[in-house]
């Protein structure tokens, strides 16, 4: 109780102060983390946290589900198709050369971790998130071309990171226990993969011919049409639950394959975006913030070299090879590698790893190394954000007219930057 309740006094006092707080350079993860961290000068907050973390942890699976969700009903085909394709090469040949390299300087700052549990830890900090730079992504000082890149990539990454995850977990469980690998892939693809997606398929064309027909025929109220789409998510949760399917994955499936038929659902879930979505994402962050207080003095020079490699180096070179060959800037390039803030997917992904119980040898480093690194960008990207808009405008300002980062871009189908914390 006593943690909802500080919980619930902050957002009441952060929504009295928030448009004064937008001139600043605090921002809301940078304060509920901080709020987070504080609580566990009181004993009983820590007693408390320790009784409960199956019951924050079941907070935070919804919410993420609700999330990646959201978050692909969102994307339209015509905002991956904008000039040279810039979101669809960073969510393919960037991820992918992320989740590498992240797995590489594992293999180097950590003794004894396996290639799979490198692969776990390069998978939970591979999505960015929009969110701790939201100023950027609504900032009419930056090119629309380069909003609408990291907005995308902030919109997608987080889902596609979770095969990936899902893969280096059950691979890395199967070596430890003596399992032949071949039959855990095997059902990996089958449960996880293959029953997600079509559970995600058979919920989102469903749902999503059903409310488009239901608009069509004026059926359905606008305002009760937003449970609707938040009912689809939720069915994921409880069809993968039976089937054994990933519900991370249906879920994202599903806000895909809802706008086959319903090309506007990424309208009706404004609200909960903007609304719920929000305080879920507060919460996350207040949580992450309990979690680092337990386990601050348990960084090593290894845990905070790896963060720091993480945020720069693993996330600034893909980038830089991603777009190569487009004719982007130098400080264009550099604005898109540093602005790939790690948060809300990482922290949930990580806290799902952690529910497998896998106790694998290096999950102390996997764990420790991705608070380290989302603490590091809830710190650096937050304050940075503000400033790194003004050099990056200076700078963009001096490029013609027929510039790449110029180029015409299609809106998201919600009609507005899809909006987070």
């Amino acid at each position: 109780m006593l943690i909802a309740a500080a919980f619930t006094l902050l957002v009441f006092a952060y929504s009295l102060v928030s448009r004064r707080l937008e001139s600043t350079l605090i921002t809301a993860p940078i304060l509920f983390t901080a709020a987070g961290a504080l609580m566990l000068l009181i004993p009983e907050a820590s007693r408390e946290l320790s009784i409960d973390q199956k019951g924050l942890l079941l907070i935070a699976e919804v919410g993420l589900v609700m999330t990646l969700f959201t978050d692909a009903s969102h994307i339209s085909r015509k905002s991956l198709q904008d000039n040279h394709r810039l979101p669809v090469r960073l969510l393919s040949v960037g991820m992918l050369l992320t989740i590498l390299l992240g797995a590489a300087a594992a293999m180097a700052c950590f003794d004894g971790l396996s290639w799979w549990e490198a692969g776990i830890l390069a998978a939970i900090l591979a999505p960015t998130d929009a969110g701790l730079g939201q100023v950027i992504v609504s900032s009419p000082r930056v090119p629309p071309r380069i909003r609408q890149a990291l907005n995308v990539e902030a919109g997608l990454n987080d889902g596609l990171a979770v095969p990936f995850l899902m893969l280096f977990i059950a691979l890395a469980a199967a070596i430890e226990e003596g399992v032949g690998t071949r039959g855990v892939l095997a059902r990996f693809l089958l449960e996880q993969i293959g029953y997600g997606t079509a559970i995600g398929l058979v919920i989102g064309l469903a749902g999503g011919v059903l409310m488009g027909l239901a608009q069509r025929r004026q059926w359905m109220s606008p305002e009760l049409g937003q449970l609707g789409v938040v009912a689809m998510p939720l069915l994921c949760i409880l069809a993968a639950e039976e089937s054994g399917a990933s519900m991370f994955i249906a879920a994202f499936v599903a806000g895909l394959a809802a706008q086959v038929g319903f090309p506007k659902i990424g309208r009706h879930s404004v609200e909960f975006t903007e609304g719920w979505g929000q305080l879920f994402n507060f919460f996350v962050f207040f949580l992450f913030g309990l979690l680092f207080a337990r386990n601050w003095h348990d960084f090593t020079p290894a845990i905070m070299l790896y963060s720091l490699l993480s945020l720069t180096v693993v996330r600034m070179l893909p980038v830089a090879v991603a777009v190569s060959g487009i004719g982007l800037s130098r400080a264009s390039v550099l604005f898109l590698g540093w602005f790939g803030p790690r948060g809300l997917a990482s922290i949930v992904l990580g806290l799902v790893y952690l529910e497998q119980q896998a106790s694998l040898p290096g999950e102390d480093s996997i764990r420790l190394a991705v608070m380290a690194t989302v603490l590091l960008s809830v710190v650096a990207h937050g304050l940075s954000a503000k400033p790194g808009i003004e050099r990056y405008a200076d700078s963009s300002a001096a490029l013609p007219a027929d510039a790449p980062e110029y180029a015409a871009v299609a809106a998201p189908s919600s009609g507005k930057d899809r909006l987070r914390v």
